[in-house]
């Protein structure tokens, strides 16, 4: 980065950058823009946009983006892992739920960045437990971090879902936007920026020596853990403040460090004041990109959006390097039962129907704890608890074939983002015919689930489908769709909200002829799968055995690629998407000892819809008389079992 043409050229990046921004947001002559930056004063409506609203967004995504690139920086040259950020361990959520919290409890406290930093230390810690200390330079971190965004940021939607309406406001702010109406954000900001970049410029040596090596540095005199607590305060500091300022921008701290680099910054000092400019200048387009699309649709474009769209790109393309040994390891199931035996089955039979009944019958009033059978009652609780079966029972078979199909115990419909292809999809055709979200389109569904397995399956194909990273570009591929449908979200209306508690994945407006048709779904999915035992299973033993016993690879993978696709489909068309259990499922009917295809195809479907079941009994009770969406807390379970995987290393890529 000592080269002078490319300082010129970064200095022309910025500069063109903030010329865009500025003539996309304000229609005002170069003559009367230049009186005003001189000192003049304001004189119309004009004149008070370009300098109380105009110069405040462009510096704040100034200011944002520096300090969203230096932690990224800052993470990476610790980890020496391009692929970690703020973004991808997590820690944006972090910060991001603590502040929801805050907000719905203390409504009219002061949003404070150390809550946003309790939150960020929380989600960092959480993934660092996970990983252990060595998993931090492979895409165990990413992977667990990644993993930790979804279940935090289901919980921030679940909790803002529930606090409606008082809320409305935190849906702007939570995608990310960038909007100023005075200067005060900025000179909040700024001042609590200063520390973190204090820090940053002092450990340019530490991180300079560990470039060399942790061995080579410690034999220079230095000090591993002090330089790691440091370097880790003034990233999570930066992040905690940013998101604080504007909410969550993501993927701004992975892809300015790695751009960087890209230039030629070889030196920690050149490549943190680099990343600093660079994620400066990443923003700023970010938010070009927003007022330009802003100016086709009714809405504002939270920027937030705009940079994730981008960011999830830029990850995918970051995943093309060549793995490391320990992200091609192969991932097994985890160890369980040798079978299932008569008893294991009679007790899970017991357990559904056990689950079945307490959702059916017992309940909670004001009075306390009520066993009911009343007609009415049980005419309204029957449709939800059949359509929740139905659906862990869904995506639970899809999870088992996804897991064959790929040879990838990761694999599961949400995970490799074809539940947010599906969102998606719905999602967009509501808004273009101005119909509603619970309208049942399974064409529709069953085509944005499709369109995102083939490009995972074309992304994933140049590390053999390896299950780390097909698992990883699953969830940018999902978080990249994701912010699309965040677009269409961020107006913060009642539609909106409707497309909230739908994307929860919701039993509360489930009627008869949903359930009954999820049901049927279920049934000829089941009937499918039952055919296929045979290829299934001599796909998970390898194309070798696979084509050597006759089976034609091709059309079979198709075609059980179609079937998951559309169990997906229809659960995300009739009820929402719903988060882990297609991973949680099989997982679960391995550990009770279908190992057997025949038997897993039984089993899992059993244990998908207890979850969900058991959810959804969870979810009205838990806060009576509020009701929690089952998807959210079957998301929160089954998050959880994830993370846990990930720490027992059960899962071996």
């Amino acid at each position: 980065m000592s080269n002078p043409l490319k300082l010129a050229g970064l200095a022309l990046l910025v500069l063109g950058h903030c010329a865009a921004h500025v003539m996309l947001a304000v229609d005002l002559p170069l003559a009367r823009m230049a009186q005003l930056l001189t000192g003049a004063e304001p004189q119309d409506f004009a004149d008070a946009v370009f300098v109380q609203g105009e110069l405040p967004r462009l510096v704040m995504a100034a200011l944002v983006g520096a300090a969203l690139g230096l932690a990224g920086s800052l993470m990476q040259q610790l980890t020496q892992n391009a692929l970690v950020s703020p973004m991808t361990m997590g820690v944006s959520s972090g910060a991001w739920l603590a502040l929801v919290l805050v907000s719905i409890i203390a409504p009219g406290g002061v949003h404070s960045e150390w809550v946003a930093l309790g939150g960020a230390a929380v989600a960092a810690g959480l993934v660092l437990a996970v990983t252990g200390a060595r998993g931090l330079v492979g895409m165990q971190a990413p992977l667990a971090g990644m993993a930790v965004n979804l279940l935090f940021g289901s919980m921030a939607a679940t909790a803002v879902l529930l606090a409606n309406p008082y809320t409305e406001h935190l849906f702007l702010w939570g995608a990310g936007d960038l909007t100023q109406t005075s200067w005060g954000p900025v000179l909040w900001l700024l001042p609590r920026l200063l520390p973190g970049m204090v820090i940053a410029a002092l450990l340019v040596r530490p991180l300079s020596l560990l470039r060399l090596g942790a061995q080579a540095a410690g034999g220079r005199g230095m000090v591993l853990w002090p330089v790691a607590v440091a370097v880790a305060l003034a990233a999570l500091h930066l992040a905690a403040v940013s998101v604080t300022a504007v909410g969550m921008i993501g993927f701004i701290g992975l892809v300015s460090p790695n751009m960087a680099r890209l230039l030629g910054a070889r030196r920690a000092g050149s490549e943190l004041l680099a990343s600093a400019i660079l994620g400066a200048v990443c923003l700023i387009a970010a938010d070009v990109l927003a007022l330009a699309v802003s100016q086709f649709m009714t809405s504002i474009v939270p920027t937030g959006a705009t940079a994730a769209l981008t960011g999830a790109v830029v990850l995918i393309w970051l995943l093309r390097r060549k793995l490391g040994a320990e992200d091609h390891a192969v991932h097994s199931l985890p160890a369980g039962a040798a079978r299932v035996s008569l008893r294991r089955a009679v007790l899970l039979g017991l357990a559904f129907a056990m689950l079945v009944f307490a959702a059916l019958a017992l309940g909670v009033t004001q009075t306390g704890w009520v066993l009911s059978f009343d007609p009415m009652i049980l005419s309204l609780r029957w449709p939800r608890v059949l359509a929740a079966a139905s659906a862990g029972a869904s995506m639970a078979l899809a999870g088992c074939i996804l897991q064959r199909l790929i040879r990838n115990p990761l694999a599961s419909p949400d995970i490799l983002g074809m539940s947010a292809g599906a969102v998606a999809a719905l999602v967009g055709v509501a808004l273009l015919t101005g119909g509603s979200i619970h309208a049942a389109r399974l064409p529709v569904a069953l085509a944005g689930c499709g369109g995102a397995l083939a490009l995972l399956l074309w992304f994933g194909r140049r590390h053999s489908h390896a299950p780390a990273a097909l698992a990883l570009i699953g969830i940018a591929l999902g978080a990249g769709l994701d912010a699309v449908v965040r677009v269409s979200m961020a107006a913060g209306t009642s539609e909106t909200f409707a497309i909230l508690g739908w994307m929860s994945g919701s039993t509360y407006r489930i009627d008869a002829a949903r359930a009954l048709g999820l049901l049927v779904c279920l049934g000829l999915g089941i009937l499918l799968a039952a055919m296929a035992v045979r290829p299934l299973t001599l796909l998970g033993a390898g194309d070798g055995i696979a084509t050597g016993r006759g089976l034609a690879l091709a059309p079979a993978r198709r075609l059980l690629m179609v079937l998951a696709a559309a169990l997906t489909a229809a659960v995300t068309a009739f009820m929402g998407p719903v988060s882990f259990v297609g991973l949680v499922g099989p997982h679960l009917a391995v550990l009770l000892g279908a190992r057997r295809m025949q038997d897993q195809l039984i089993v899992a479907p059993i244990a998908g819809a207890a979850l969900m079941v058991l959810s959804d009994w969870l979810g009205r009770i838990v806060l009576y008389p509020n009701q929690l969406p089952a998807g959210s807390v079957a998301a929160i379970l089954g998050g959880s079992y994830f993370l846990l995987l990930l720490a027992r290393r059960r899962v071996v890529v």
